[in-house]
Protein backbone atom coordinates (compact mmCIF):
# COMPACT_ATOMS: atom_id res chain seq x y z
CA UNK A 1 0.00 0.00 0.00
CA UNK A 2 1.16 3.94 -0.75
CA UNK A 3 1.83 6.40 1.74
CA UNK A 4 3.03 9.90 1.61
CA UNK A 5 6.56 10.80 3.09
CA UNK A 6 8.36 13.57 3.93
CA UNK A 7 11.88 13.54 3.56
CA UNK A 8 13.72 17.37 4.63
CA UNK A 9 11.36 19.67 3.29
CA UNK A 10 9.47 17.94 0.35
CA UNK A 11 7.18 15.01 0.80
CA UNK A 12 7.60 11.84 -1.78
CA UNK A 13 4.45 9.12 -2.26
CA UNK A 14 6.19 5.64 -1.61
CA UNK A 15 5.64 2.11 -1.68
CA UNK A 16 7.48 -0.55 0.23
CA UNK A 17 8.57 -3.60 -1.81
CA UNK A 18 10.37 -6.79 -0.43
CA UNK A 19 13.15 -7.51 -2.54
CA UNK A 20 15.12 -10.67 -1.73
CA UNK A 21 14.23 -10.31 2.14
CA UNK A 22 14.85 -6.83 2.15
CA UNK A 23 12.27 -4.10 2.33
CA UNK A 24 12.98 -1.31 0.20
CA UNK A 25 11.14 1.80 -1.11
CA UNK A 26 9.80 2.56 -4.31
CA UNK A 27 9.13 6.51 -4.60
CA UNK A 28 6.21 6.57 -7.24
CA UNK A 29 6.02 10.30 -7.14
CA UNK A 30 7.57 13.45 -5.98
CA UNK A 31 4.61 15.38 -4.28
CA UNK A 32 6.65 18.78 -3.34
CA UNK A 33 7.02 21.14 -0.51
CA UNK A 34 3.08 21.33 0.14
CA UNK A 35 1.77 17.89 -0.92
CA UNK A 36 -0.88 17.64 -3.57
CA UNK A 37 -2.32 14.67 -5.04
CA UNK A 38 -3.65 15.67 -8.12
CA UNK A 39 -5.13 13.47 -11.20
CA UNK A 40 -2.24 14.33 -13.26
CA UNK A 41 -0.15 12.67 -10.47
CA UNK A 42 -2.51 9.60 -10.29
CA UNK A 43 -2.21 9.46 -13.81
CA UNK A 44 1.63 9.55 -13.70
CA UNK A 45 1.88 6.77 -11.20
CA UNK A 46 -0.85 4.46 -12.69
CA UNK A 47 1.05 4.92 -15.78
CA UNK A 48 4.21 4.27 -13.90
CA UNK A 49 3.20 1.54 -11.62
CA UNK A 50 0.42 -0.28 -12.61
CA UNK A 51 0.57 -3.27 -10.65
CA UNK A 52 1.45 -0.66 -7.24
CA UNK A 53 -1.95 -0.74 -5.32
CA UNK A 54 -3.01 2.70 -4.70
CA UNK A 55 -6.18 3.87 -1.94
CA UNK A 56 -6.24 7.29 -3.63
CA UNK A 57 -8.99 8.59 -1.52
CA UNK A 58 -7.91 7.49 1.65
CA UNK A 59 -3.97 9.38 0.68
CA UNK A 60 -5.80 12.54 -0.58
CA UNK A 61 -8.07 12.51 2.59
CA UNK A 62 -4.49 12.04 4.56
CA UNK A 63 -2.48 14.51 2.48
CA UNK A 64 -5.39 17.13 3.21
CA UNK A 65 -5.21 16.74 6.77
CA UNK A 66 -1.60 17.28 6.36
CA UNK A 67 -1.76 21.37 6.25
CA UNK A 68 -0.27 22.84 9.73
CA UNK A 69 -2.24 25.83 9.72
CA UNK A 70 -3.57 25.34 13.74
CA UNK A 71 0.06 25.93 14.38
CA UNK A 72 0.95 29.57 13.91
CA UNK A 73 4.75 28.82 14.43
CA UNK A 74 4.35 26.36 11.61
CA UNK A 75 7.22 26.18 8.97
CA UNK A 76 4.10 26.06 6.20
CA UNK A 77 2.49 28.88 8.00
CA UNK A 78 5.40 31.43 8.22
CA UNK A 79 6.26 30.23 4.27
CA UNK A 80 2.80 30.90 3.83
CA UNK A 81 2.61 34.31 5.09
CA UNK A 82 5.98 35.52 3.66
CA UNK A 83 4.69 34.90 0.04
CA UNK A 84 1.60 36.57 0.59
CA UNK A 85 3.94 39.46 1.68
CA UNK A 86 6.07 39.23 -1.30
CA UNK A 87 3.11 38.82 -3.60
CA UNK A 88 1.49 41.96 -2.02
CA UNK A 89 4.74 43.95 -2.64
CA UNK A 90 4.97 42.45 -6.06
CA UNK A 91 1.37 43.53 -6.92
CA UNK A 92 2.26 47.06 -5.86
CA UNK A 93 4.76 47.18 -8.31
CA UNK A 94 3.30 45.93 -11.56
CA UNK A 95 1.52 48.82 -13.41
CA UNK A 96 -0.72 48.78 -16.21
CA UNK A 97 1.72 50.66 -18.62
CA UNK A 98 4.32 47.23 -17.79
CA UNK A 99 1.55 45.03 -19.86
CA UNK A 100 2.00 47.64 -23.01
CA UNK A 101 5.79 47.37 -23.37
CA UNK A 102 5.72 43.68 -22.76
CA UNK A 103 7.31 41.70 -25.70
CA UNK A 104 4.39 39.57 -26.07
CA UNK A 105 0.62 40.07 -25.71
CA UNK A 106 -0.14 36.38 -24.76
CA UNK A 107 2.36 37.27 -21.25
CA UNK A 108 0.44 40.32 -20.45
CA UNK A 109 -3.09 38.16 -21.23
CA UNK A 110 -1.81 35.65 -19.06
CA UNK A 111 -0.86 38.11 -16.81
CA UNK A 112 -4.25 39.74 -16.31
CA UNK A 113 -6.03 36.41 -16.24
CA UNK A 114 -3.84 34.88 -13.18
CA UNK A 115 -4.51 38.18 -11.70
CA UNK A 116 -8.67 37.56 -11.91
CA UNK A 117 -8.33 34.28 -10.85
CA UNK A 118 -6.40 35.11 -7.81
CA UNK A 119 -9.10 37.89 -7.21
CA UNK A 120 -11.83 35.49 -6.76
CA UNK A 121 -10.18 33.35 -4.94
CA UNK A 122 -8.97 35.84 -2.54
CA UNK A 123 -12.65 36.76 -2.29
CA UNK A 124 -13.80 33.43 -1.74
CA UNK A 125 -11.79 32.80 0.94
CA UNK A 126 -12.55 35.68 2.74
CA UNK A 127 -15.79 34.96 2.54
CA UNK A 128 -15.36 31.68 4.33
CA UNK A 129 -13.03 33.52 6.67
CA UNK A 130 -15.98 36.01 7.36
CA UNK A 131 -18.75 33.45 7.57
CA UNK A 132 -16.23 30.70 9.38
CA UNK A 133 -16.80 30.63 13.19
CA UNK A 134 -13.38 32.22 14.71
CA UNK A 135 -11.01 30.69 16.80
CA UNK A 136 -8.63 33.16 17.75
CA UNK A 137 -9.05 35.43 14.67
CA UNK A 138 -10.34 38.43 14.64
CA UNK A 139 -10.18 40.78 11.38
CA UNK A 140 -10.75 44.54 12.29
CA UNK A 141 -14.17 45.69 10.55
CA UNK A 142 -12.51 47.78 7.78
CA UNK A 143 -10.39 44.62 6.96
CA UNK A 144 -13.59 42.22 5.80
Amino acid sequence: MAFVRRKGNSYFLVHNVRRAGKVKQLHLARLGVRPRITDDVVRQVARAYPFVDVNWAALREQVNNRVELFDSKSAYVRKLVASLRTLNLDLADLFPPVLDVSESAAAGHDLVTQLRLLHSTVRVKLDQFDRAPHRGVSLPRGLR
